[in-house]
């Protein structure tokens, strides 16, 4: 079957591998299978959100679905308003991290989790079949504008600071919201905690100037300079949809979300021994090491923040997180979120004293390498099959692509990304060079199979 769905939403490239005729019908079969709900609709700071957010609201009302368009808005933010404002359903317009050309939709149930993979399909079949169910002209939905509520959110998150500790360390913290919505929530947060507050990349631009969408350490060069410059204690770099935090000690390093995520894992394991922890296949060894020392489990899913959300409530797990700088804390809400992230990380600096580049220290230490390899949509699953037949190790897993264990403890993942046409590469070890050597090993590898895959495609044609 066709999918529109992929790792986290749909997304696309407006005119190119969607049209707003296309989009329209999105929202007609997104309307159908929510026969006549109420909505919560929010958009990043995206060049193409408007025409997108139009397009879907149409179809959602041709429907019968009234739509509460809040505008602008962080991921996490909508998510967590649809389920503490009794929304039937949500729609986010966003393409989270990937480039500025892309756009993409984000679709939550009532608990505010983005929906299930079993409802995707019949949204898709609805879709791709033309199954839309119109209301009567005298039924369609309204469109309204919802403003005044983003501080139900805010006050969501602060319930989960450790308020008066904060306050009184008076921390210094530079955000870089990356050009869009996250400059909303993570700076007024931390204003109510007394922070000292500066950021970069503040101005709302879809086209992303600052920086590319994606935090990484070679996109926030600046924002690690910032922090130097400024003596800060903190800084915090989004993506641009703000379900992700990656974090920048004093020294200015910035660390990948595994390792951070590790440290939040840590002292909340030292609280709750014995719990179980829900992440991907592509989170480091790190994060077991932790959990098994404090008497936990690890719960690995496929790579995707649904996967995560949806492990985690069928387990009744209270955190999760994913080496991409995403966090879930339970107790608040079972997503991702950038600026939960942030409190919790502020949680523990406040607690222990301590500065952030020594907190890490005291964890284990291993090394990765990412790559990315590109591989045209309809070749990923001919690809995924030989790569199954062609790798060797101690140990081969195959929860999500392709994941091999060495006996030095060292491993590599591939597997094919659910939002681009590429297959990333991650590779880990307790030694920079053999991290880098797996991943480069590997992708000679995925990239002889992509083009052997491909010549065969052709002589069958």
């Amino acid at each position: 079957m066709r999918r529109l769905f992929g790792t986290n939403g749909v997304r696309f490239i407006l005119g190119k591998t969607m049209s707003i005729s296309d989009i329209l019908r999105l929202g007609l079969a997104i309307g159908t299978f929510f026969k006549g709900k109420k909505c919560l609709m929010g958009r990043d700071v995206r060049l193409t959100g408007e025409a997108v957010a139009s397009a879907i609201s149409s179809g959602l009302m041709s429907t019968g679905c009234t739509v509460y368009d809040v505008g602008l808005i962080t991921t996490p933010a909508l998510q967590y308003l649809v389920r503490r404002l009794g929304f039937d359903f949500g729609v986010m317009i966003t393409a989270s991290h990937n480039p500025p050309e892309f756009n993409g939709v984000k679709v939550m149930d009532s608990d505010g989790v983005e929906i299930p993979r079993e409802k995707e399909v019949v949204i898709e079949d609805i879709y791709f079949r033309n199954k839309f169910e119109y209301a009567n002209w005298d039924k369609v939905g309204d469109y309204k504008v919802l403003q005044g509520v983003l501080d139900y959110y805010i006050e969501g998150v602060l319930e989960h600071a450790k308020i008066d500790e904060i306050t009184e360390r008076r921390f210094t913290v530079v955000v870089d919201p990356a050009n869009s919505v996250p400059v909303f929530t993570t700076p007024e947060v931390l204003k109510r905690l007394n922070c000292r507050v500066m950021t970069i990349n503040a101005n709302l631009d879809g086209d992303f100037p600052g920086r590319e969408p994606e935090p990484r350490p070679d996109t926030l060069r600046e924002l690690a300079e910032a922090v130097k410059t400024a003596g800060a204690d903190l800084g915090v770099g989004h993506d641009g949809d703000g379900d992700r935090a990656i974090f920048v000690d004093e020294e200015g390093t910035v660390h990948w979300g595994d390792r951070t995520g590790a440290l939040i894992v840590k002292f909340f394991m030292e609280e709750h021994p014995g719990e179980k922890i829900v992440t991907p296949v592509s989170t480091s060894k790190v994060v077991e090491d932790v959990v098994k020392k404090h008497g936990g489990e690890v719960v690995y899913t496929r790579v995707g923040s649904i996967n995560v959300s949806r492990k985690m409530m069928e387990i009744g797990a209270k955190l999760g997180l994913e080496e991409n700088g995403g966090i879930f804390y339970g107790p608040h809400h079972p997503v991702r979120d950038g600026t939960m992230a942030t409190v919790l990380i502020l949680n523990i600096m406040a607690k222990t004293g301590e500065e952030l580049s020594k907190l890490l220290s005291t964890l284990p230490r291993y090394h990765q390498f990412k790559l990315k390899v590109p591989c045209p949509e309809e070749l990923k699953e001919p690809v995924l099959k030989r790569l199954r037949e062609e790798v060797k190790g101690v140990k081969v897993e195959t929860i999500d692509g392709v994941k091999v264990w060495y006996s030095d403890g060292s491993w590599v993942l591939m597997r094919p990304s659910g939002t681009e046409p590429i297959y990333r590469i991650y590779g880990e070890a307790p030694d920079e060079d053999r991290a880098r050597e797996l991943s480069r090993k590997h992708e000679e590898l995925l990239r002889r199979i992509v083009e052997e895959v491909k010549e065969e495609v052709k002589e069958v044609k």
